[in-house]
């Protein structure tokens, strides 16, 4: 099994989370984002897309996280990342759209990138654009979460899941860009008990070879 990613990209930190939880080994092929790896015709053979992660597992090759994560509890479903019951995958699967989709496209490197090189906005406005999206998205799921019966330890019960697996590197991420996450609680907390499992600490980004 190999995965393509960049150490930073919370994308691939997910599939790094759910590999380490399926307790399943992968080789690294690294992508870097920034000298453009992701733009060179050799990766695009991989992933048309030009976007990471892509994993490798035989013959096939996965592209987009969610799909990717989805594909590995079905391939190899112990322990599971989403519920057995359908209401609750649904919430499960809905708390992991929360951030793969209405906040993470907004605040990825490409766009950061767009409205710095393109669109010519600062270091100051893409720092609040960054900050409006993560506020945006993070008063939901916390209300989400904090008002819900079924929020355990994780954002699910009693066992790390899918919206735990996407929910710790968007925290991440908002760290690095300086948000104060004090309005969320319940965010705060879930993160601090996922981040006391070693297959959510062996995934961060600090922690990848390629971070060096």
């Amino acid at each position: 099994m190999k995965l393509y990613g960049y150490f930073r990209s919370s994308a691939v930190y997910r599939v790094r989370i759910a590999l380490g939880l399926k307790g399943l080994d992968f080789d690294n092929v690294f992508v870097h984002l920034r000298r453009g790896d992701h733009l060179a015709p050799a990766y695009g053979q991989v992933n048309p897309q030009r976007l990471i992660p892509a994993l490798a597992d035989g013959t096939h090759v996965l592209t987009q996280s969610l799909a990717i994560i989805e594909y590995l509890d079905e391939a190899y479903p112990e322990p599971p990342l989403l519920p057995p019951d359908a209401v609750h995958r649904a919430r499960v699967r809905a708390l992991a759209l929360a951030v793969a989709c209405d906040i993470h496209p907004l605040n990825n490197l490409r766009v950061l990138g767009y409205l710095a090189e393109t669109l010519g906005i600062d270091q100051a406005g893409r720092d609040a654009w960054y900050h409006h999206w993560i506020t945006e998205g993070f008063n939901g799921i916390e209300g989400l979460l904090a008002e819900s019966p079924l929020t355990g330890t994780y954002c699910h019960g009693e066992a790390p899941g899918l919206a735990d697996v996407c929910l710790v590197p968007q925290v991440g991420n908002a760290r690095r860009f300086g948000l104060d996450l004090s309005p969320w609680p319940t965010i705060l907390r879930i993160e601090e008990a996922c981040q006391r499992l070693p297959a959510f600490d062996r995934a961060r980004p600090e922690n990848q070879p390629d971070a060096a």
